[in-house]
């Protein structure tokens, strides 16, 4: 397999999703703007949209696709139907009870998330409201997690990777079309979210049906519990959820630091966080995808040499395309906010507010794209325990950081984005010295001569984008076409200087490329 094109075939895939969840983003920009409607609205999606994270794509998956794949190739299709259906019957009935009591207690989590909230009646209220209507969401996506994993298990990569734009389409459609008929209009939107989820559901279940793999619950609670494969995966699930809840406990605490701030900080940050996930999610995450099989079959073969490689070759691609892409963020940051987002009631100052929020990410950028590489060193080992102590001193650093920048220092919300960026660089420093100390990775020769290079090529990239760039006044008051003309010139330009430079020093193609039997 060559790595580099499964690189670039994921990352595809990934990219149309991201594009799409761009263009929503600017319609949400255009009809909302950023102020009290849409904080309630980013509150209030953030709960259960944290609850997927932690439970479907995180703890459940990494769980129970091992186990499936195990019972689909040594225990037969009898074993495997009956694992599906008892595990869809546990997990049916977990979500509607979660669901239930995330309904009814809405009043209690939105308290928890934004405390700073309660100081509006008006403002708490609408987020309690947006709460009840988007918490079923993470029954929808739990329930097309499992139904992505059977399909990957089946090897139909196709569908769950398009899954996700159901979910953009329906924000753009209901914020287009159906905001005037909702009062408040941002009532539009936490519907989206439960179309969204009903329709990526219904997409998978048609899939599984007409495949005649589709599970099916029974009302045997009890029976299914006991079974001794679901018992393994939530057995795997312990360890699972609390490694992956680190992270989403710190943007929660985040979101209650922000609660407290000027109204429109949270969009302010949660529009930030949008750019700064674009290059992390098309490179970063997708790296991870396509390192950790490999890593973990190098290592069960005790092939050492091939290990260290496959690290190496995941470092270098990603120094290589994640500096440019923060050194553009951070130059670029108002050109991109004023031509995505500055529409309709989306401010200059609005637009200011969120550029200062994109530049302190950008910091942090590449140091959260290596988390992604240096991580699965360790998981591929099955060494979950160290990247989680390292995760829960990342975790402990990033509130130290945000008191010291938000409190003492006054930095806003600007400080909240600094702290996880820095905490972000932290991570992967810790990381790599623990596989250092471990001796699971040798950095391979001529790592000075790489970065020496890669630093030439990005100074000549920054002065075209800084010369280009000008002063964001000028951008907030030209027109969007001219605005996206320019913006585009200068990502041709810059992109242009900073790979012709790569090349004029010795940099190749096929230097990168990288096959794994």
């Amino acid at each position: 397999m060559n790595l580099l094109r499964a690189l670039a075939t994921v990352s595809g895939l990934t990219l149309l999703s991201r594009v799409l969840g761009f263009v929503r983003d600017l319609v949400i920009a255009r009809a909302f703007g950023a102020g009290m409607l849409t904080d309630a609205f980013f509150i209030a999606f953030k709960l259960p949209n944290l609850l997927r994270r932690l439970f479907a794509e995180g703890a459940f998956s990494q769980a129970f696709v091992p186990i499936l794949g195990e019972y689909r190739n040594r225990e037969g299709e009898e074993m495997t139907r009956e694992l599906l259906n008892h595990t869809a019957t546990v997990l049916c009935f977990a979500l509607f009870v979660v669901t239930a009591l995330g309904v009814v207690a809405a009043p209690l989590l939105v308290w928890i998330s934004a405390p700073g909230f309660a100081a509006s009646a008006e403002k708490f209220e609408l987020t309690v409201a947006l709460t009840r209507i988007t918490f079923p969401y993470i029954l929808f996506m739990s329930l097309t997690a499992m139904a992505s994993a059977i399909l990957n298990t089946w090897s139909r990569f196709a569908l769950p990777a398009f899954t996700p734009a159901l979910l953009n389409l329906s924000f753009i459609g209901m914020a287009l079309f159906a905001a005037p008929y909702f009062d408040p209009p941002v009532l539009a939107l936490a519907w989206a979210v439960f179309i969204g989820g009903c329709l990526q559901l219904g997409l998978q279940v048609i899939a599984l049906a007409r495949m005649g793999i589709l599970p099916r619950p029974s009302r045997h609670v009890l029976t299914a519990f006991r079974d001794a494969g679901v018992k393994r995966i939530l057995r795997l699930m312990a360890p699972a959820t609390f490694g992956v809840s680190v992270s989403q406990v710190s943007l929660l605490i985040n979101s209650i630091f922000a609660s407290f701030l000027v109204s429109g900080s949270v969009s302010w940050l949660y529009y930030a966080d949008r750019l700064m996930e674009f290059p992390a999610g098309v490179l970063g995450a997708t790296l991870s995808v396509i390192l950790l099989p490999s890593l973990s079959k190098s290592y069960a073969q005790g092939d050492t040499r091939e290990y260290e490689a496959l690290l190496d070759w995941g470092l270098r691609l990603t120094f290589l395309l994640a500096l440019p892409a923060a050194l553009a963020l951070a130059l670029l940051a108002a050109p991109l906010i004023a031509t995505l987002f500055m529409h309709g009631k989306f401010t200059p100052e609005d637009a200011l507010a969120t550029r200062q929020a994109l530049i302190a990410y950008s910091i942090g950028l590449s140091g959260m794209m290596l988390v992604k590489v240096l991580a699965p060193g360790f998981y591929a080992r099955q060494n979950i325990r160290t990247p989680v102590k390292i995760a829960l001193i990342s975790l402990m650093a990033t509130q130290a950081m945000n008191l010291v920048f938000v409190v003492f220092l006054s930095f806003a919300h600007m400080g909240l984005a600094l702290s996880i960026g820095l905490a972000g660089c932290l991570n992967a420093l810790l990381l790599y010295c623990g596989l250092r100390r471990d001796k699971i990775y040798t950095p391979q020769p001529g790592w000075g001569r790489f970065l020496g290079k890669l630093c030439l090529a990005l100074a000549l990239m920054g002065c075209v984008l800084y010369a280009g760039a000008g002063e964001a006044s000028e951008w907030f008051s030209a027109g969007l076409a001219t605005r996206a003309g320019w913006l585009c010139a200068l990502i041709v330009a810059g992109a242009t200087v900073y790979f012709l430079a790569l090349w004029l020093l010795g940099f190749r193609l096929s230097d990168f490329k990288r096959r794994t039997t």
